[in-house]
């Protein structure tokens, strides 16, 4: 007669399914409570980085300062998705590589971001220092004002200071004529394309418009422009007016220096000059050089 086996334990034989601590937390589940307050110190750390980043990120978008809060907003959230995987990945026990990894994404980060800043924070522009001496005749030398010199410099347009040292102080620069007309965006900016497209050629078959030595080197960032004139009048032009341009012909580093320009003047045919105005006007002088009174005009006969 057979007899039935007893029943033997199910578990005999069988590993322990004991949990030990390890393995209770890999298969923790978080609760709803536990990531309300993982969001909450997120949160937390971006407003603590806040007043550190957005500095950084307002200097680097120096160009583009309307974006500073754009970029801002996307480099916390970045910042604070790598700590969110790192929470998580601590708890899976990779807490070693995970340090290492994201301590080379930080110095990466830091290392790019120092490059942007150094790169971009440094706004460099030419600037005319000294107002030119009007009117303008052609074939007479154009000067500033007083007889003197006409001066050219590179400066730092976030500071306002002339750039002294460096490979920029010493850089060549040409001087260029412009449309009178050209006065870039509401900003009073403009693409290098669109000072290319405003300098005026000479007309067919006349000279250069701009006679003489129109390239400088700079000398701790200010040069002085040689001898220059018009050969031709701005009467043909669109805006019968001219401007003086000015924009660095050797840069070697691939950094935009902002090219320069004068306030528009017109430029009078050389004839006009034996009637030119004296600026102050001498004893000597004869009545109608004063303004106001032309040469044979009616107050000049009355006087």
């Amino acid at each position: 007669m057979s007899h039935k086996r007893p029943q033997e334990d199910s578990t005999k034989g069988r590993p322990s399914e004991a949990f030990t601590p390890d393995q209770d937390k890999r298969r923790r589940v978080p609760t709803l409570r536990n990531v309300v307050q993982e969001v909450m110190k997120l949160q937390s750390v971006q407003h603590l980085l806040e007043p550190v980043l957005e500095p950084l990120i307002r200097r680097v978008t120096v160009v583009a300062r309307s974006s500073a809060g754009a970029e801002f907003r996307v480099m916390t959230q970045g910042i604070c998705e790598l700590l969110w995987i790192k929470i998580i990945l601590d708890d899976l026990k990779v807490k070693e590589e995970v340090e290492v990894a994201f301590r080379k994404h930080l110095n990466n980060m830091k290392r790019n971001g120092g490059k942007d800043v150094n790169s971009t924070s440094r706004s460099l522009q030419l600037q005319f220092l000294n107002n030119l001496s009007l009117p303008v005749f052609t074939g007479t030398r154009i000067e500033a004002e007083e007889c003197s010199a006409i001066k050219v410099a590179i400066v730092d347009s976030l500071t306002g200071q002339i750039v002294s040292s460096g490979p920029e102080s010493s850089a060549k620069v040409e001087v260029v004529v412009l449309e009178g007309d050209f006065d870039g965006d509401e900003g009073d900016n403009w693409t290098l394309e669109e000072f290319k497209n405003n300098i005026v050629r000479e007309r067919e078959g006349k000279k250069p418009l701009l006679a003489g030595d129109a390239f400088l080197t700079l000398t701790r960032g200010i040069g002085l422009v040689g001898e220059i004139s018009f050969s031709d009048n701005s009467s043909w032009t669109r805006s019968r007016r001219f401007r003086l341009g000015a924009r660095v012909v050797d840069g070697s580093d691939g950094t935009r220096v902002r090219e320069a320009k004068t306030e528009s003047f017109i430029v009078r045919d050389h004839r006009g000059e034996l009637y030119k105005k004296h600026h102050p006007p001498s004893l000597s002088d004869e009545v109608w050089r004063l303004e106001k009174i032309g040469k044979d005009g009616a107050f000049h006969k009355r006087l």
